[in-house]
């Protein structure tokens, strides 16, 4: 195996020119006459016509006084059903306000008495009790000492 050191000053330098190169581009533009602006705009046409013939045909016969008389007690109404509707709306809101406020209060006079109890002196309580003093009863024997030894079988 040989090793060539490409930073030696004395190894020829050999420079290549590459050649040209030459792109060609060719543009292809194609026009086509087409027709469906003039099919979208007839189309939108008879749309706009048939909607015309139909408002024109469609109208309702004059309201008599007695029509609008029943309108305007008919919405007077609902408006009045809305305002009872907001107003109970409102009501309801109260209570779970109230509501709120009541387990609050709960939970604050818990965390109170927790915290008076862990503040408290401890209560002390002294008496005397008799003290009844009995002898040791020694173990019974059973005749022969007892030899431990390492290979003992424990259990």
């Amino acid at each position: 195996m040989t090793y060539t050191d490409p930073n030696d000053p004395n190894r020829p330098t050999v420079v290549v020119d590459p050649a040209p190169v030459y792109t060609e581009t060719t543009e292809t533009v194609v026009v086509r006459e087409s027709n469906t602006g003039w099919w979208i705009a007839g189309i939108l046409g008879g749309l706009v016509l048939i909607a015309v013939m139909f408002i024109l045909f469609n109208r309702q016969a004059p309201q008599t006084d007695d029509q609008i008389l029943a309108a305007e007690v008919a919405a007077a109404e609902a408006e009045a059903r809305a305002l009872e509707a907001a107003a109970a709306g409102q009501i309801a809101g109260a209570q779970a306000s109230v509501e709120v406020a009541r387990a609050d209060a709960a939970r604050a006079e818990a965390e109170a008495r927790a915290a008076q109890a862990r503040v408290a002196e401890p209560v002390v309580i002294e008496r005397e009790v008799p003290v009844v003093v009995q002898t040791p009863t020694p173990a019974p024997s059973t005749g022969g000492t007892a030899v431990v030894t390492p290979t003992t079988p424990q259990g």
